[in-house]
């Protein structure tokens, strides 16, 4: 390290991606530091895809409960306490950023916890007027939740406010189509509120197979959730009561409890000194890199949701490893973005990897479609009627498999798998020759024809 900067690399922001690049640069021998204002985990682990999935875990348990009666078990009647799961939740959060923590100490990483602010190509100011310089530093304070511009929007909450709920509310709207808007749809009405979600146009996920994202609609509308399509919002009114009055425009006005935006989410880059130093942003704030991570200022780089590239953990955290290898290790890499598989954690979840069949259309012209449209064993001596679905898109000239798209119970578990054999490019014909594992759902994977 050249004795004219303290660190070798400077992280801003201890998320996934953020964690990850610190650690490895470390252990290439590298003397880093991070700064994080709020707290270590990130998004993810705080606020994000692990208090949310154990929020899905909590709500599956109201079917569950219900179905385990025509399974022979007698079940007596039973009453949700959403403080119990809140606090159980927020306690595992704390442990988690806990084990963070640890990871950075373990690696010699020297953490401040306040913010921090770019102030040069090499230079760093933090909170408390401590200034600092960098051989290199990383930009990895991910993303926000969009909070509309609309008269009345501070009486809505976001995705973040949600695990800090006081009270169950009895009647919650949703505001947006994406996956974070049906998740919580799904967790909502489980826990036994109205839930209505509420969308400027006339689609849910619009990046997922139309037939899987037509069925979650159909399920979804089956057990009671509500949907408003093509209901941009002109203002929201907090009524002497408290409940809030939603006007939307070509709607009758409607009451909530709560109001959740999930309208999409924003880079964090307000207020880092970015554009003063010459970083390059984009339109929406995002900081643009090139393949290897590096902005317009070769000694800054970005990673994860602050780029807007693919706003998923996983990729923050390849994202991360492949910067640290390249920069510290000797060991240049680049991240393959090519046939990420994705999730929605909805009643029932969707899980889909590769093109969907509109993509294959249009890139590829022509191709084949396999499906599979079943109802799953466990819902036959449930007694419920709700459908499972998968589908394989297949390239009619090649016979590879370049997408596989699910919507049924454990989709997402079933189908880190079966991305596998997407990104292998593996055939349709080798899917054939595999024997079926029986009873199982995911023996439909190998029995379409």
């Amino acid at each position: 390290m050249s004795e004219a900067y303290d660190y070798d690399l400077f992280v801003i922001g201890a998320g996934s991606g953020g964690v990850r690049a610190a650690r490895i640069a470390a252990g290439h021998g590298a003397k880093v530091a991070v700064a994080e204002e709020y707290r270590v985990g990130g998004t993810c682990v705080i606020r994000g895809c692990v208090p949310k999935k154990l929020l899905v875990y909590g709500a599956h348990f109201a079917e569950d409960l219900a179905d385990a009666r025509r399974f022979g078990w007698e079940v007596p009647d039973c009453r949700f306490d959403w403080p119990t799961l809140r606090d159980n939740v927020l306690s595992e959060v704390d442990r988690l950023e806990g084990i963070y923590g640890e990871i950075l100490d373990r690696n010699n990483v020297e953490v401040f916890d306040q913010r921090a602010k770019i102030t040069g190509p090499n230079d760093i100011e933090l909170a408390d007027g401590t200034k600092l310089r960098a051989g290199t530093i990383l930009i990895a304070t991910g993303a926000r939740p969009v909070i509309p511009e609309i008269e009345g929007a501070e009486h809505a909450i976001t995705s973040n406010e949600v695990f800090h709920l006081e009270t169950l509310p009895k009647r919650v709207a949703i505001a947006g189509g994406g996956y974070i808007a049906n998740e919580f749809a799904g967790i909502f009405h489980e826990f036994k509120c109205d839930v209505t979600l509420i969308n400027r146009s006339d689609k849910i996920l619009r990046h997922y197979d139309e037939a899987v994202r037509d069925r979650l609609l159909q399920i979804s509308l089956m057990k009671g959730i509500k949907f408003l399509f093509n209901a941009p919002f002109e203002r929201i009114e907090k009524q002497e009561e408290g409940s809030l009055l939603l006007h939307m425009k070509g709607q009758d006005p409607m009451e909530a409890d709560v109001l959740i935006f999930a309208v999409g989410r924003a880079p964090n880059t307000q207020g880092l000194g970015l554009q003063e130093v010459g970083v390059e942003l984009g339109k929406n704030g995002a900081v643009l890199v090139d393949e290897d991570n590096q902005s317009s200022v070769p000694s800054i780089y970005a990673i994860g949701d602050v780029t807007d590239r693919v706003q998923l953990t996983p990729v923050a955290i390849r994202e991360g490893q492949a910067f640290a290898d390249t920069v510290f290790g000797g060991k240049p890499t680049r991240v393959d973005y090519d046939s990420i598989p994705s999730a929605v954690f909805s009643h029932p979840p969707i899980a889909g990897v590769g093109m969907t069949e509109g993509e294959a259309r249009t890139k590829l012209g022509s191709v084949k479609t396999y499906v599979s449209d079943f109802r799953p064993m466990k819902n036959v001596l449930a007694g419920r009627n709700e459908r499972a679905l998968y589908k394989l898109v297949v390239d009619d000239a090649t016979e590879e498999v370049v997408g596989i798209h699910m919507i049924g119970p454990d989709a997402p578990e079933i189908l880190q798998a079966a991305a596998i054999a997407v990104k292998a490019r593996l055939k349709k014909p080798q899917f054939d020759e595999v024997l079926a594992l029986h009873p199982t759902m995911a023996e439909e994977l190998v029995l379409m024809k």
